[in-house]
């Protein structure tokens, strides 16, 4: 497919390099908050580039991980070229071949930059939630209540295939995690324990380190157990390897309309920061 400034095509993993290049070094870039670097999705589909004169000078990826969802994992183009008309451009490809897929119903992003907002709005994305950042600092940890018993213990290997039932019972189809992106995950992790109830997992956590302390990156309860305590153990656990290891902040992520995760959270002391990130969606079938 040819345009006046540049002809597009499949990304391979012979350019490397360059798309390199274009993420590290170019202004407009957008990079997904993912578990995979955005380079490690060549070969992948759809993983497409702009080519001027032989070099590489805009790329778009936006493949699944799950069957329904598409988040758009890149978008990085030029200084040398209008960044409206070619988004448009590598937009409309990828649309194209995403369509072709039939189980793919939506296409998200989280564009952290204005000029990515704008350019999604323009190409009929709408945003449809907001992800809030939370913190906790080193304090006393509220005791809370589990009323249920419950173990809490290392996550290993082996748990991830429960991890993936928990998970995909506990998130709408947006906030899924694949089999890959929870290995990954876990391989990632400082802190990632299971809590079981008479030898069953039912619920999980996965952190990650920071400067100053660390991440809760995942936390699920299965529905059956929630707002039983839980979560709550889960969490209170965590925070305290996390304190023992002398962190000075803890920070979390859900999303505004999460009641019971922001309630939880709040629970346990985290405060909002006032950092926010939005959801754009776009349904294509």
């Amino acid at each position: 497919m040819t345009r006046s400034d540049f002809t597009i095509r499949t990304a391979t993993y012979k350019d490397h390099k360059e798309l390199a290049y274009l993420i590290h070094f170019e202004v407009y870039v957008h990079r997904h908050l993912d578990w995979k670097p955005p380079l490690d999705w060549v070969g992948c589909h759809p993983f497409i580039i702009a080519e001027k004169d032989g070099e590489i000078v805009a790329s778009l990826a936006c493949p699944p991980d799950l069957p329904s969802i598409a988040w758009i994992r890149m978008f990085a183009v030029s200084s040398d070229l209008k960044v409206e008309n070619t988004w448009n451009a590598l937009w409309n490809e990828a649309l194209s071949l995403l369509k072709k897929e039939k189980d793919i119903k939506w296409v998200a992003a989280i564009p952290i930059h204005a000029w990515f907002q704008t350019l999604l709005r323009e190409s009929s994305f709408r945003l449809a939630q907001r992800v809030v950042m939370l913190s906790w600092e080193k304090q006393n940890i509220p005791t809370g209540n589990i009323r249920i018993p419950a173990q809490i213990r290392p996550m290993t290997q082996d748990d991830l295939s429960n991890i993936q039932v928990i998970d995909a019972e506990s998130f709408v189809p947006l906030w899924q995690n694949s089999p890959e992106a929870l290995e990954l995950a876990f391989r990632q992790s400082v802190v990632a324990t299971v809590v079981e109830v008479k030898g069953i997992i039912v619920g999980y956590q996965i952190s990650t380190s920071t400067p100053i302390g660390g991440h809760i990156a995942r936390l699920a309860v299965h529905p059956q157990v929630q707002r039983k305590g839980v979560g709550y153990a889960l969490l209170h656990d965590v925070l305290s390897v996390f304190t023992r290891r002398g962190a000075r902040m803890i920070t979390v992520n859900t999303q505004t309309d999460n009641l019971i995760s922001l309630s939880l959270y709040k629970k346990a002391g985290f405060q909002l920061t006032g950092e926010e990130y939005p959801i754009f969606q776009l349904a294509i079938s």
